[in-house]
């Protein structure tokens, strides 16, 4: 860490805040707050989240964490406390936490989310949930935390107050101003204007909705429309939500039982969230719906199917009806499908595979883009220049949100009277107090990939290889070798991914053949029993041979293997 010293030579006491993920980007959220001289912090953690790979350039891998090895190193991490529930915020927790070993915080919610994830995940893990109370106030380490009630599109969203020594920092967490949620309470602005009056040192703040002008429509609005298509449904309904948001699911129950039809559920995502949302009162305890074994029981003009699968994701209930796999739900010409959410990006691809097959099958499709059938959990930029007003901190930084966003909020903060406005990164240790806020140290941060039931690296590793096979497939090249003299041709040569002929009709195994007989016929004999030169010598050659008949260059492994006596 950066030395930074007083006047009188000794370390100076201050506070800093820093990301591991979440900045520079939308999901992966994980924050850090630290308190202390720079070589004896004590930490706390914001959030530890995940985020879903990018197609093509995260082959085989099935989400992202972040890579924890700054903390990990520090060591005196007093705790973690979760904002809310979606798993950009909690869904790396699992995993990571026997690298933390610290008490977790959360509300009652999202504490019994994580604790049914938690039998689901098996392997034995037991983590050390405090469940701390809406809008309660706690301390953790040297952390006085206060919760604010924020409106989002889950239950129990949280902005957290920090206060230390140094100052008060209102860390925004995920938010948007909404009167009427349908579920949960809307955003405490008494308790956000009563701050301001306090007196804020930072805010850090919420930027994905910064490029959009205006405020948020409401949840309660999503619901009236809803209620309305669904009661002008001709055949089957079904609509496609994020299975965390607890509001849209009741809209939807609620219209399907306003309409006289009965409300299928498929998915276990989806289950899960009911019967959570059920045991901490978001649901009523007679919330009433048939599970998908039920829907070929069901007349056309009596259903409403509530499936996973927003995003497109390949297991998920969605992609498998589409697809005309799933076991017990069918849909047909003149049914009606909702996607009630809008695509994240990165899952454009995927989604709109999923649409143009069930436009295929001849259903007809609503979206966000011609309906008010989804609305954000994230406020736009009235919203944003109302909370600076209630707040009016000394310091913005902009948090959550890709460059565009952080750029925008960053120009909004400055045009509402913020009078230091600092732009990070992952990685940036800013200091917030005290003297001027500026960035005065660089972590290390990365990316870890979930590669089945193992965590890799996500600079070095297998993910980063599978990337060079999808491009340029690999040859591989068997040579024997003999004792008495070393190395010698007659190879035998696997292409994977890789053109059968050049474009001069020559085959590829003999381009490839004729690179390795003529290295070794350059080597001296005596020198061949230098294996290694010889490896890396062949594997050279093979590659410029590839290379030169076909323009790519593909991965190129090298065996050497004991000939028979």
């Amino acid at each position: 860490m950066a030395d930074q010293r007083r006047s009188d030579g000794g370390m100076q006491d201050e506070l800093v805040f820093m990301a591991l993920g979440g900045i520079g980007e939308i999901g992966m959220n994980c924050y850090l707050y630290g308190v202390g001289p720079a070589d004896d912090r004590q930490w706390l953690m914001v959030d530890l989240g995940i985020t879903f790979p990018e197609g093509e350039n995260d082959p085989g891998v099935d989400v992202i964490l972040p890579d924890l090895r700054f903390i990990e190193g520090e060591r005196n991490l007093a705790g973690l406390v979760l904002t809310h529930a979606h798993e950009d915020h909690l869904g790396a927790v699992i995993e990571l936490w026997p690298r933390l070993n610290v008490p977790i915080y959360a509300t009652p919610f999202t504490a019994a989310l994580l604790k049914t994830k938690v039998t689901e995940y098996g392997g034995g893990v037991r983590l050390p949930i405090h469940e701390v109370a809406l809008d309660g106030r706690f301390d953790v380490g040297r952390f006085d935390i206060e919760l604010v009630s924020v409106a989002h599109s889950i239950p129990e969203s949280n902005a957290l107050v920090i206060r230390t020594a140094h100052g008060t920092v209102l860390h925004t967490g995920d938010w948007k101003l909404d009167p009427t949620p349908v579920i949960g309470a809307p955003t405490d602005t008494e308790r956000l204007a009563a701050l301001g009056v306090e007196g804020v040192t930072a805010m850090i703040c919420d930027s994905t909705n910064a490029l959009r002008e205006g405020r948020s429509p409401s949840e309660q609005d999503v619901a009236q429309s809803l209620a309305g298509i669904i009661a002008g449904a001709k055949r089957r309904v079904a609509v496609t939500i994020f299975a965390s948001n607890v509001a849209r699911l009741r809209a939807v129950a609620d219209a399907a039982r306003q309409a006289g039809r009965q409300l299928v559920v498929a998915g276990r995502a989806m289950h899960r969230m009911i019967d959570v949302a059920m045991a901490t009162g978001y649901l009523p305890s007679n919330f009433k719906y048939l599970d998908q074994s039920q829907f070929s029981y069901l007349a056309p003009h009596e259903v409403v199917t509530l499936c996973t699968g927003s995003q497109g994701e390949p297991r998920a209930a969605l992609a498998r009806v589409a697809a005309g796999e799933h076991p017990d739900i069918k849909l047909d010409r003149g049914d009606l499908v909702i996607f009630s959410s809008r695509t994240i990006p990165g899952n454009e691809r995927a989604v709109g595979q999923i649409q143009n097959q069930l436009v295929d099958m001849g259903c007809e499709l609503i979206t966000d883009g011609n309906a008010l059938v989804h609305v954000t959990g994230h406020p736009r930029r009235d919203e944003l220049k109302e909370m600076y007003g209630w707040v009016k901190p000394r310091i913005a930084i902009p948090m959550h949100g890709e460059a565009r966003h952080l750029a925008e909020h960053a120009k909004l903060a400055r045009a509402a009277g913020v009078k230091e406005v600092v732009s990070v990164r992952n990685g940036d240790v800013v200091r917030l107090a005290p003297g001027v806020a500026e960035i005065v140290d660089e972590a290390p941060v990365g990316r870890l990939f979930r590669d089945g039931y193992l965590l890799v690296p996500g600079e070095e590793g297998p993910v980063r290889e599978r990337r060079s096979l999808a491009f340029a497939g690999i040859v591989v090249v068997a040579l024997p070798q003999s004792a008495r003299d070393g190395v010698v041709p007659d190879p035998e040569i696997v292409l994977d991914g890789v053109p059968a002929r050049d474009a001069a009709d020559r085959s590829m195994l003999d381009i490839v053949r004729d690179a390795v007989e003529g290295t070794l016929a350059s080597i001296p004999r005596k020198r061949r029993q230098d294996t290694e030169m010889v490896r890396e010598a062949v594997r050279r050659a093979v590659r410029a041979a590839v290379d030169h008949a076909w323009g790519k260059r593909p991965i190129v492994k090298i065996l050497l293997t004991r000939a028979a006596r």
